[in-house]
Parts: C-alpha cells; structure tokens; sequence
C-alpha cells in the first residue's frame, strides 16, 4: 500500500466511524433541539406582535445605585429628623446588608441637597440635575421601583436578564432574538461603558450583554471605551479589501463545512459574525467619526463629548447608532456606589452625566426621533435613608436599599412630565402603584411592540422569557 493510498483510507475510516458515532448521538439529541428549535420558531413569527410605540431603546444603566432622596425623592419632613434612629417599623434588621447590619446607630441622614420644581409639570429635581430639569417635562419619573435583590451583581443582573442567577439571556439580546436589525452593516444591539469621576465601580461583566442560552448572533457587541471602538477594526497594513473579502469567503467555506458535519451552531454563529465583522469595517469608521457634528452639538453634550470612553462620548454615539438603525443601545455608567461619602459622590456623578443625559434626549427631539425612541435611566437598585457610618453635618454615606428607588422614561409613547408611585415618609418603602423590575421590562417590551409573555424561548425542556412568569405592562405612564 502506498503512504497515498494509505493515508486515504485511514481518514475515510475515521471519518465513517466519527460521522457514525456523530450520527448516533445526533439521532437522539437532534430531534430534541430540533423540537426546541421548531417550537421556538413557531413562538416568535408575526413579531411584533401589534403596532410598536418605538423603534428602538436606549438604556443608561447607571450602575452601583444612585441614591434616590439625594437626586428625585424629595423629602423636606426629613431635614427635622437628622440624626434620629430610623424606627424598625420602617426599616426591620432583616433587610440591612452585612456592612451595616453591626452597626449600633441607624441615624437618619436627609438629604444635603436643595430640590427645585422644573417645567410645567413641576417636578421636584435636586440642585444636582440642573440640565435633566430643562427637559423634565419629556420625562415620566418613576419613584416607585422596587426589586428583591439587594447585593449589587444579582441587582444587575436581574435587570438586565430578568433573573438573579447568571447565565439568562440579557434584555436586548432578547430584543435582537425577537425584532432583529434595521441596519444589516451595524449590530442590532451595541453595549457601551464609562467610568464615573467618583472612581467606585462595580464589575460589569460581558454576560449582562450577552445572550445566554439564546444562538450567540444575539449577544451584544460591546464598543471598547479606548482606542478603536471594535478590535481589528481596519485591515493590517499591505492588506487590501479584496484580499480581506477574499480571505473571509474561503474561510466561510471551511466553517461551512464544518457546521454540515459537525451541526454545531456556535459555528453558524461565527460565519455571521464574520460577515458582520466585513461590514463594520466599512460602517464604524462612519459612525464614530465626529468630525460631521456641528460646533452647538458638541457644545451642548458638554466638554468631554468627543473623549472616546467618556458618558458623554457614549451619549453622542448613541444617538449616531439611533439614527442609524441599532435596535438596543445600552450605556452602563459606574460610579454611583456612594457608602462613605454620598455629599461628594452625587454631584461628582451628576457633573459626569446630567448635561449629556440631557442633551440626548434634546438632540433626539430635535431630530424627531424621540417620539419612536424609548430612553430609560435608572441603576439597581437605590439607597438608604439612614447613614452607613459616623453621621456629620457634612458627611453621610449611604447603604444599598431594594425596598424603593427611582427610575425615569422618556419618549417612546411614554407619557412626559409624569411623576409615577410615592414612597413613605422616610423613602424606606413604595406606598402607592409599586413597579417591580419585571414590570418595567415588560413595559420596554411592549413599547416596541412585543407581548412579553409571547417573546420565549425553549430551553431545557421549557419555554423561557425575560420576565419569568411575573411582569406587567404599567399602562398609567403610556400614551
């Protein structure tokens, strides 16, 4: 036997005994994810389910839990009680976190902070949000969330998969499985980050973009905040773009031969982003470049509009990535972890993101996209009236509260200048129209059209969905 004919043969019969056993396991294996596959099809055709609201959702996650009373919950009943134990009737042991459940004295700490009415609506807004108060009467304020996490990871990440245990798919990988692109050469789903001046922040991991146990071209692409937005972004040096299509098309071959014999759709999934890859290289460069952005818009997001990296960098390149068609923007912005020093770390995280904040929304109605784009602002939770640590007339610090925060909507058929929900005396707990996480994403949902106990997924052996088996649309804020 030649070493030719030998070589031939010993590869024709490791390929028939690795495609048997492949084939064994697949006969059973195969029908059931084919079953899954099929049954999830069938769930997600006629999407959206009915007229959507909006087009698309930019959410600014603002992570580490901005503190409720400093910046929306305005309490003056409190500024007679500083100093005053919090009464356990308000505030039991049983819902204080380990870093403050030794301490001896739970003194009430009012907020530092002077609130003003702003707009026609006359919301209450802290001296802090200056700039959120010129456009206040855009937005829906929400003061009655609630949430039953109260560690800052399960926090995160039930509000961005639906579920405190990792591994779910994230809100607009969901959104991306169930709408898909408007622009075939930018992601459906882009996820962003920035770090805050007050230099506290809390890991941000890829799962709260990701897509969990959905097909991975669901998952967001994150932009770097340094340098290039998307690694290899532009072709090595002496490489030309026929030589690149080239490249890819011939690597396309090999990766679909594979996934004909291997039926691994991770390798599906590859071939996608590749493609996507190509098509970025000639869209992104476009997207970031600024240089088309008048003088007044630049202006008005504030001094670090055009630092790569910055809230405000992300703010502007979320309205580029609107207008272009990305379906789901999601900024998270760190900082906001305030247990020692709340007085100097509010303002410092307001300074880095009320003016861009603002400007966004401003930017998005002056270009009559705000209407069909739904802008949601809000953390993971809120913080504590009573101080963590030694209480001064200058210094308090605040704990992680689940009981009651505040969240804010804007556009997208939400109705503006709206105060939703109240909280007790002391903003310890929601007292009127409570709005559970689950409400709130089914309610984003439903603004792009989607019906959240329809949008599943078989996994398992079962059908999954961002909201689990709660949630409901809050229909009091809607237009």
């Amino acid at each position: 036997m030649t070493p030719r004919h030998e070589f031939v043969t010993s590869q024709s019969r490791r390929a028939f005994l690795g495609g048997g056993a492949l084939g064994l396991g697949a006969i059973a294996a195969g029908s059931l994810l084919h079953a899954d596959d099929q049954a999830s099809t069938q769930r997600m055709s006629g999407l959206p389910h009915f007229a959507p609201k909006a087009k698309r959702v930019i959410y600014l996650f603002q992570s580490g839990g901005p503190a409720q009373m400093d910046l929306f919950d305005y309490k003056p009943g409190l500024a007679k009680r500083f100093g005053e134990e919090v009464p356990t009737s308000v505030y039991p042991p049983e819902r204080k976190t380990t870093m403050t459940s030794g301490q001896k004295s739970f003194p009430v700490a009012p907020s530092k902070f002077k609130f003003h009415q702003h707009g026609e609506s006359g919301i209450w807004l802290s001296e802090t949000l200056p700039h959120l108060g010129e456009v206040i009467d855009d937005v829906c304020v929400i003061k009655s969330m609630h949430t039953g996490a109260i560690n800052h990871d399960p926090a995160a990440t039930l509000f961005q998969t639906g579920s405190v245990i990792a591994g779910r798919p994230s809100m607009g990988a969901w959104v991306n499985y169930g709408l898909g692109s408007e622009n075939a050469n930018l992601p459906a789903f882009v996820a962003m980050t920035s770090n805050g001046s007050a230099k506290q922040g809390q890991p941000l991991y890829n799962r709260l973009w990701g897509a969990g146990f959905l097909p991975g071209q669901y998952q967001g692409v994150k932009f770097r905040g340094q340098g290039n937005p998307i690694l290899d972004l532009y072709n090595p040096q002496g490489m030309t773009q026929i030589q690149r299509r080239r490249m890819l098309d011939s690597l396309q071959k090999l990766n679909q031969q594979q996934a004909e014999q291997i039926q691994d759709p991770a390798i599906e999934t590859r071939i996608a982003q590749y493609e996507l890859a190509y098509r970025m290289q000639m869209s992104v460069p476009e997207l970031i470049d600024l240089k088309s952005e008048p003088k007044n818009i630049l202006e008005m997001y504030g001094p670090e509009a055009t630092q790569v990296g910055k809230y405000a960098y992300n703010c502007l390149l979320a309205r580029r990535l609107a207008e272009r068609g990305v379906r789901f923007i999601q900024l998270y912005h760190r900082g906001w972890d305030a247990h020692n020093n709340a007085p100097k770390q509010v303002p410092a995280q307001c300074k880095d993101t009320d003016q861009p904040t603002a400007a966004l929304l401003k930017d998005l109605k002056q270009r009559g996209m705000l209407d069909e784009t739904l802008v949601v602002w809000g953390g993971e939770f809120g913080r504590t009236i009573y101080c963590q640590g030694k209480l001064t007339d200058k210094v308090y610090g605040r704990d992680h509260h689940p009981n009651c925060f505040t969240y804010w909507m804007a556009g997208g058929g939400v109705r503006g200048g709206m105060s939703y929900g109240e909280t007790d005396e002391y903003s310890v707990n929601v007292v009127d129209k409570p709005v559970h996480v689950h409400d709130l994403q089914a309610t984003i949902l439903n603004q792009l059209g989607i019906d959240h106990e329809r949008l599943t997924y078989r996994y398992q052996g079962r059908y999954f969905r961002l909201t689990d088996v709660h949630g409901n649309v809050v229909k009091d804020i809607l237009t």
